[in-house]
């Protein structure tokens, strides 16, 4: 399937879901991040802070659980410059003042800046993923530009609702796959 009719198609099925199966799905996607991919003191973690309105997954679960359990692991969220068409990347604390920008986004305000080389893990946002570690976003490129700039052994991890789809037809030259895709239901891997 072809990434616009996908994501169409995705951003539907997801619309349909009640808010208690986007919380249980993302409790199911927290519980296996942690049982499979074993984090390390002195790692920078790359979390997305979800889009509520888009039933995206709740990663606020995620960074809860890195604040109690792993204190020595640094979570770093996303800041969107649309004047550049990139991502910055901050030091998120509890301390952070959010303010949400005009797609509904949260991102921290005078939060300390963190360079994409100094990011270990990276989990990503989808709507739809194939057997190839492709992925489908919103289609910005946002992330795939945010990545080429990161060290050649990040991981990447995408974090989806849903199973990953046979294939997607149109994937772009500049697209970086996916080592990783947690779901509810388990982990796939490249």
């Amino acid at each position: 399937m072809r990434k616009a009719d996908l994501r169409k198609q995705m951003l539907q099925q997801r619309r349909a879901l009640l808010p208690a199966e986007v919380q249980r799905r993302s409790q199911r996607i927290a519980d296996l991040l942690f049982v499979h991919f074993p984090l390390q003191a002195g790692q920078t973690v790359h979390v997305f802070l979800p889009i509520i309105k888009n039933n995206e997954v709740n990663t606020w679960l995620l960074i809860e659980r890195l604040r109690l359990e792993y204190p020595e692991v640094r979570v770093a969220v996303p800041v969107t410059d649309v004047t550049q068409n990139i991502l910055t990347h901050h030091h998120l604390t509890s301390e952070a003042i959010l303010v949400e920008n005009a797609w509904g986004i949260p991102e921290p305000q005078n939060a300390q800046l963190i360079l994409a080389p100094e990011v270990n893990v990276v989990l990503l946002p989808l709507l739809a993923f194939d057997k190839s570690g492709h992925r489908v976003g919103y289609g910005k490129g946002f992330y795939d530009r945010f990545l080429a700039d990161c060290r050649p052994d990040v991981l990447k991890i995408g974090l989806s609702l849903e199973p990953p789809v046979e294939s997607i037809a149109d994937p772009n030259p500049y697209d970086v796959p996916l080592d990783a895709v947690v779901m509810p239901d388990g982990v796939w891997r490249r």
